[in-house]
């Protein structure tokens, strides 16, 4: 009985969650505001020399960020290989 109540708890606060969740996201083409949207696109040919926005952004201005994200995938990617491997036999 007190794992039913407890597994119960659990389902409401999981689908409480989700539906906030839900309930924030802004609708089909509603567009948020950001005012660091406007600067990108006003500033990043003459600051960067480049004509590609979104190059310049990953690249330039969240540098640090993608070079994060590329050890993370890096880790990952040499873990699961780690995995996988077939191991050699010993005689």
């Amino acid at each position: 009985m007190k794992k039913r109540v407890l597994f119960m708890i659990a389902v409401l606060v999981v689908v409480g969650t989700f539906w906030g969740a839900i309930d924030r996201i802004h609708p089909f083409g509603d567009v948020p505001v950001a005012p660091m949207d406007d600067y990108y696109i006003e500033n990043a040919q003459q600051e960067r020399s480049v004509n590609n926005i979104v190059t310049s952004i990953v690249f330039d201005y969240r540098g640090f960020d993608t070079l994060g994200e590329a050890a993370v995938l890096f880790t990952a990617v040499c873990s699961v290989l780690a995995l996988f491997r077939k191991g050699r036999e010993r005689q």
